[in-house]
């Protein structure tokens, strides 16, 4: 079987499924890059939702039931930081409170934090090559009606209760993709924009430096699968946000945000109708049953996605 190197751009829950459907077919010639638009630093540690998610998921240790965070943690620590008196709306389990201490050491020893994510990822038995999309701090500010909120206030704190007028990228334009990151991207067979929220997981990754550019500079097809199926987002607040912005929630929509940087865009069968507009904005289009709600299921959303990028290994 020919090596296939696929990279990954992702977010969260929704990225991880995708990534671990890779994972299956690709092994350790995918690579996938993470968003770090959400880390935030809590009690003085450094915690990377996203890169964490990915990275327990590709390891198989994620929690089933939520997606995020470690199967069968527990929250001893965090119950014991109530007594204390303090606020405990981000919730963090005792394994997974193990990976933002070591991270936080690691960091201070002076690691770059791609360096730290291998070194995590690789102990955890992920085979993929997980990789931050900076080393840079890159922080998503969501503008709502009630003022401007870090992200993790918005999203977690919040709930996602805030109408959104916008979004800021704070210190993107002046980081620089990893040189891992720009190797990986010049020596792929294709890159796959994972079924992330385009706002808050995938549009930080593309307002680091140049990334946007380079994407539209690259002679591999670039994939996007949907996040939104039917009108709606599978998980999350991506539906919420595009009505919030005064446009229409569909895989079109989305579609239409990546339409510069992609060859082609995977929609849910439940969306063929919308094959043709999507073919109109000079991409092709292809559909599957884009839900995955097991590992069969991630298989074949990697497989449809692969199959479009014409590199199934």
């Amino acid at each position: 079987m020919a090596e296939v190197r696929v990279v990954l751009l992702a977010g969260g829950v929704g990225g991880a499924k995708v990534a671990e459907g890779l994972q299956q077919l690709l092994g350790e010639a995918l690579t996938v890059v993470g968003n770090v638009g959400d880390d935030f630093e809590l009690w003085g540690l450094t915690i990377c939702p996203d890169l964490d998610t990915l990275m327990y998921t590709l390891a198989g240790v994620a929690n089933p039931e939520t997606g995020w965070g470690v199967a069968g943690d527990t929250f001893a620590a965090l119950g014991m930081l109530a007594r204390y008196g303090e606020e405990v709306w981000f919730r963090l389990g005792d394994q997974d409170l193990a990976t933002h201490v070591l991270r936080t050491a690691l960091l201070r020893r002076g690691w770059r934090l791609t360096e730290v994510t291998a070194h995590l990822a690789g102990q955890l038995g992920a085979r993929a090559r997980l990789l931050p999309v900076t080393d840079a701090p890159v922080r998503t500010r969501v503008i709502t009606d009630g003022g401007e909120l870090a992200f993790q206030e918005y999203f977690v704190r919040r709930k996602c209760r805030p109408a959104v007028r916008g979004f800021r990228f704070a210190g993107a334009a002046e980081a620089r993709p990893t040189p891992e990151v720009s190797d990986a991207l010049m020596s792929a067979d294709a890159v796959v924009i994972a079924p992330s929220n385009p706002f808050v997981s995938v549009e930080p990754m593309l307002a680091v430096g140049d990334m946007r550019a380079r994407l539209h500079a690259l002679s591999a097809p670039v994939i996007a699968v949907t996040p939104i199926v039917g009108g709606e987002a599978i998980k999350g607040p991506t539906a919420k946000m595009f009505r919030e912005l005064g446009e229409k929630p569909s895989a079109l929509a989305v579609a239409r945000r990546y339409a510069d940087i992609i060859d082609a865009f995977v929609l849910d069968t439940r969306d063929a109708h919308l094959v043709p507009a999507v073919e109109a904005l000079g991409l092709r289009a292809v559909t599957t049953d884009t839900l995955m709600f097991d590992p069969e299921g991630r298989r074949r959303v990697a497989l449809v996605t692969l199959e479009a990028a014409e590199v199934v290994p």
